[in-house]
């Protein structure tokens, strides 16, 4: 026990000074990607696989590990590559995603990076709506490419975003004047939540990372804009580019002005961690991704409270 709690701590430790650690491994080519270490579980040789009738093109079997079976999924495949060709050779990276577990073939893995989170950034404009990057960073002078994984997993489960009836239905007119800023890197997660909001006809703004947040509230701040007075919720990811969301909400508290607002961190990343996390930040309450009448239900019963503490 004391072993897994030192390992939470430094990664909160890690988190908390807005660094992540990335895994690096390549795909077809030269051309170097990476994922978050924190959603990875462990990395093993890609063992043989038994395949799925009418599974979705990008799954190419299962494998079982510990008298369990979990999804093998060809990264390169599923951001329109030509499939990892050799599995005697490639590795499987095994990770938790959205309460899930499932494995990602690739073709080599390299090894472990630490980073600051402003040196990772959002891929470049021209990248376009169809790209599966959600940020980038140099190292070695080297580009290494980030993978919205996100993305693949929305293409892949099919996930809905549909709120059941029942709690749309609940919605009071006083919900529905109050307002949500919510901060994510990945188009699809933005999206998801977007569309959960709308259902309950809550107001949003949408920010792109950490920094963006921070500077959108700031603007209110400056500009007493009315947003900021119904505003009942940050709704953050963690993982962004160039400020993660342990470090905007340490910014947050640290402005008086933004101090009182209630932070919601809603984040695909491993709940342990996060728990932790979110009392070391001064965060109020950590969501898992992404399942909307939870997330709705949430929401809901914060906003709630929110128009019951200003009297709205």
């Amino acid at each position: 026990m004391a072993s897994v709690m030192d390992s939470v701590d430094q990664r909160t430790q890690l988190a908390g000074h807005n660094r992540l650690e990335l895994l690096l491994f390549r795909l077809n080519s030269k051309q170097r990607f990476g994922i978050n270490v924190f959603k990875v579980q462990e990395v093993l040789q890609c063992p043989p696989l038994t395949q799925i009738p009418h599974s979705h093109s990008v799954v190419r079997g299962v494998a079982t590990m510990r008298g369990k079976t979990i999804p093998v999924m060809d990264m390169s495949l599923a951001i329109g590559c030509r499939p990892v060709e050799d599995l005697s050779k490639s590795f499987m990276i095994v990770t938790e995603y959205n309460r899930s577990r499932q494995a990602f073939l690739v073709g080599g893995v390299e090894r472990i990076v630490n980073l600051n989170w402003s040196n990772i950034l959002p891929p470049p404009k021209g990248s376009g709506k169809g790209s599966y990057l959600t940020a980038v960073t140099k190292l070695d002078e080297v580009l290494i490419e980030i993978i919205d994984v996100e993305k693949i997993m929305a293409e892949v489960c099919n996930s809905s975003t549909e709120v059941s009836e029942e709690l749309t239905q609940n919605v009071g007119d006083s919900l529905k004047d109050q307002h949500v800023l919510v901060v994510d890197d990945s188009s699809v997660a933005r999206n998801q939540v977007k569309r959960t909001l709308e259902q309950l006809g809550i107001n949003c703004t949408l920010a792109n990372n950490g920094n963006e947040g921070l500077k959108v509230l700031q603007e209110w701040a400056e500009n007493d804009d009315p947003r900021l007075e119904h505003l009942a919720i940050v709704l953050s990811d963690i993982e962004m580019p160039e400020m993660d969301g342990y470090t905007l909400t340490t910014e947050i508290r640290k402005d008086p002005r933004l101090s009182g607002l209630f932070i919601m961190l809603h984040t695909s990343l491993s709940g342990t961690f996060n728990n932790a996390m979110v009392k070391k930040v001064g965060a109020d309450i950590f969501v898992p991704k992404f399942k909307p009448d939870e997330l709705a239900t949430t929401i809901m019963t914060r906003v709630q409270e929110f128009v019951e503490e200003r009297g709205f």
